[in-house]
């Protein structure tokens, strides 16, 4: 018992040391960001603007290439790798992380214009549906029960509120 309450004062005692190092060397220690350390890569914008714009020395003077999805590439071109659609020596664009096969594709198919077309006509149906269930659906799905007497007795006396007899009609 006396070792589990001493547990706790040993443990701060021990880690004490590494508290006030890390406190000390981050008050003394304080540069700010290498250059290196900042990813910025050629833009688009400015390898059209001169091809021939010196790399910030971030890549080595690797060629700036244009971002181009291997999906929009010929897919029955005569491609050395076809899977990935280039040739043999070709370079790979520094994203090729994003450009790739692999990627998510770019969706295609269908422009926005027609795709807000389609989904307003899903919504219009749907609500035109819900309007037409709505206006023929039957209040009660059923006829309520009808006891002999009421169940007055039963249901708590003349106070209480009672269900309707047999003899009774809507």
């Amino acid at each position: 018992m006396y070792c589990l309450q001493m547990l706790p004062r040993t443990a701060v005692r021990a880690a004490r040391p590494l508290f006030q190092a890390s406190r000390h060397s981050t008050a003394i220690v304080r540069q700010p960001l290498i250059a290196s350390q900042i990813r910025r890569a050629t833009t688009q914008a400015e390898a059209e603007v001169d091809p021939n714009v010196e790399d910030p020395g971030m890549n080595g003077g690797y060629p700036i290439l244009p971002a181009v999805k291997r999906q929009h590439r010929d897919p029955y071109g005569d491609w050395w790798d076809k899977q990935e659609r280039r040739n043999f020596g070709e370079p790979v664009h520094e994203d090729n992380d994003i450009l790739g096969v692999f990627s998510t594709e770019d969706y295609t198919w269908v422009k926005a214009s027609w795709g807000l077309v389609l989904f307003g006509t899903f919504v219009a149906t749907f609500a035109g549906l819900c309007a037409v269930v709505y206006q023929y659906y039957p209040d009660t799905p059923t006829t309520p029960r009808r006891f002999p007497g009421g169940l007055d007795k039963e249901l708590g006396g003349s106070g209480a509120v009672i269900a309707p007899s047999d003899s009774e009609s809507d």
